[in-house]
């Protein structure tokens, strides 16, 4: 079964400017997720979806494959992941190469191990999900999270007031890290979340979202005491 890893990076961060090839901890980061996509051992192809030209340079150098530039119409704000997944995989289809499993590695996943990947990837073919994601579980019950109205605290569920923690459901949230795709059903449904999802729990310190300064330094942090 032919796999592709798929690494978007676009050039126009809004929130932390050049994000996906500012330097963490001595070298752009995201050659972090091209190195874990390499050394799994388990892709085809490994290459980097960008319309910037430096992204594209750096990307090579560090051993991934650029075969072509993201259109101007998936490179602006409002354009999501699946458009440029369904782009990648289009280009591809017309050069005639075709691949039965898409893994989507975010280029701030510096975290991400190819252990986990490989994991994943398992997970999916021995399973009938369409899409694995990696997840991590809520520290505290988002049914007793509170929220602001008219300056005073709400309660989210009230009834669950005084329900001890260990009573109710757990919730967890996506990671921000990759996404394994069955090819044939992700260009059927043309979305990561569907009705067969399946998943992997990471724990707290192996993932850390970056969209603010304050999350780089926590990556960072995260990173350093990693085990």
């Amino acid at each position: 079964m032919a796999s592709l890893a798929i690494i978007p990076a676009r050039g126009g961060s809004k929130r932390i400017p050049k994000k996906n090839i500012k330097l963490f901890l001595g070298k752009p980061i995201i050659t972090y997720s091209i190195e874990t996509a390499l050394k799994s051992n388990i892709f085809d192809e490994v290459m980097v979806s960008t319309d910037d030209q430096e992204i594209k340079d750096i990307a090579i150098k560090n051993g991934a494959k650029v075969p072509f530039l993201r259109s101007d119409e998936n490179s602006n704000d409002f354009s999501t992941l699946s458009d440029v997944l369904i782009e990648v995989l289009d280009k591809y289809k017309k050069h005639m190469k075709f691949f039965d499993s898409v893994c989507c590695i975010l280029p701030t996943a510096a975290l991400l191990s190819s252990e986990k990947i490989i994991e994943s990837y398992k997970r999916l073919i021995e399973s009938n999900s369409k899409t694995i994601v990696p997840v991590i579980k809520f520290a505290y019950p988002i049914q007793r999270s509170l929220k602001e109205d008219q300056g005073f605290l709400r309660m989210r569920e009230i009834e669950h007031l005084n329900t001890r923690s260990q009573d109710l459901e757990d919730y967890y949230h996506d990671s921000g890290q990759f996404y394994w795709l069955k090819t044939e059903d992700f260009l059927l449904d043309k979305k990561i979340f569907t009705d067969k999802t399946g998943y992997i729990e990471l724990k707290e310190y192996e993932a850390q979202d970056v969209d603010t300064l304050d999350d780089w330094k926590m990556l960072e942090i995260k990173y350093k005491f990693k085990p």
